[in-house]
């Protein structure tokens, strides 16, 4: 079967490879693959800066960010032939620490986790592959190619799950209005649902045309092309999703008191811009402000995730793929283009 391979490490080592049907070990269900969503992660990976082959294999299949098909499952597995599916990424660390122990493997405190396409076990960019039912969640069909955006979609569910955790320190907090830095797909997925939570929203994002504007627009969102048109506004909850360094200090100074700024973008090190440390603790502490960072998923996080995506309106999901690349053609996939929002390599060719 045909899967993208990479040798981890080396910068413009994928290839279109035939490589052997998945083994048994890799779990009961036997999925058919639909479709891949590619990610930064991918383009990291592609580029020789991050990831990792299973022990025993030089080459590493990519790929986590899937929907597919179940073709078999057997008896008592929860699955049936024919029903959408996505693959949980992270797997807990065999030890396991205490996280992994509680089923929090997304914060694994000792690194010893795997992760499907990105550290130490091959991913989904396969024709077929196999998922242990424990890792496996059902997508509902009627989502279509949208079902693919789950994995980005739990990521974000976790990420209002904590901002929700830490907001209930206070018996009092009442978020009136979001913040959304960068109209990504994680972007674009923490503004349908911070809608869903009925917020005023605002989208901090440097595109004035496309399809981004007016996906923000459409979700009765103000779009702003640049920080000077967000005047004097103050937030309650900012979510961080570019990693640029002067985006992340204008999310910590748009902060309200009592507000909370969630990082869910992941910074190339290396990068340093003057900062007033002094400052920047004094807000915090007289404020009573939180900034912290978030990545990953756990299993409650992707429920989450599936039930934000199917309130979502369909059409409007359907306009965050912006590119779908045959896989016969799949560098093309990992060419990014300007009005790039989600790139999906579709598999049914």
């Amino acid at each position: 079967m045909r899967a993208i391979t990479v040798l981890p490490g080396v910068a413009n080592s994928a290839r279109l490879d035939d490589i052997a049907e998945p083994p048994l070990s890799d779990g009961a269900l036997l999925v058919r693959t639909r479709a891949l969503g590619i990610c930064g992660t991918d383009h990291e990976i592609l580029q020789g800066l991050y990831g990792s082959a299973p022990v025993g294999s030089e080459r590493l299949v990519l790929g986590h960010e899937s929907l597919g098909i179940v073709e078999e499952a057997p008896a008592g597995s929860g699955f049936s032939v024919g029903e959408s599916v996505v693959g949980i990424v992270r797997r807990p660390d065999p030890l396991p620490c205490p996280s992994c122990a509680a089923g929090e493997w997304d914060m694994c405190r000792n690194g010893g986790y795997t992760e499907r396409g990105i550290k130490d076990r091959h991913g989904f960019g396969s024709e077929r592959f196999r998922l242990e039912p424990e890792f496996a969640v059902a997508v509902d069909s009627t989502l279509g190619l949208a079902g693919v955006l789950m994995e980005p979609a739990s990521i974000v569910a976790k990420a209002w799950d904590h901002v929700e955790r830490v907001g209930q320190r206070s018996q009092a907090w009442s978020p009136g209005n979001l913040l959304i830095t960068g109209a990504g797909p994680i972007g674009l997925l923490a503004a349908v649902m911070g809608q869903q939570r009925g917020l005023e929203l605002h989208v901090l994002d440097r595109h004035t045309d496309g399809p981004k504007p007016a996906l923000v627009r459409d979700l009765g969102g103000t779009h702003h092309a640049n920080a000077s048109s967000l005047r004097d506004l103050r937030f309650y909850i900012v979510m961080e999703c570019t990693a640029a360094p002067a985006l992340v200090m204008e999310s910590i100074a748009r902060c309200a008191p009592s507000g909370i700024v969630c990082l869910l973008g992941v910074s190339p090190s290396g990068q340093k811009v003057e900062f007033d440390i002094g400052g920047f603790n004094r807000k915090l502490v007289l404020g009573n402000e939180v900034v912290f960072g978030a990545v990953n998923a756990n299993r409650s996080h992707y429920r989450l995730a599936a039930e934000a995506l199917a309130r979502a309106d369909r059409t409007w999901l359907d306009r965050l793929i912006t590119r779908r690349v045959p896989l016969s053609r799949w560098r093309e996939a990992f060419t990014p283009q300007r009005d790039d929002i989600k790139v999906v390599l579709d598999f049914s060719d």
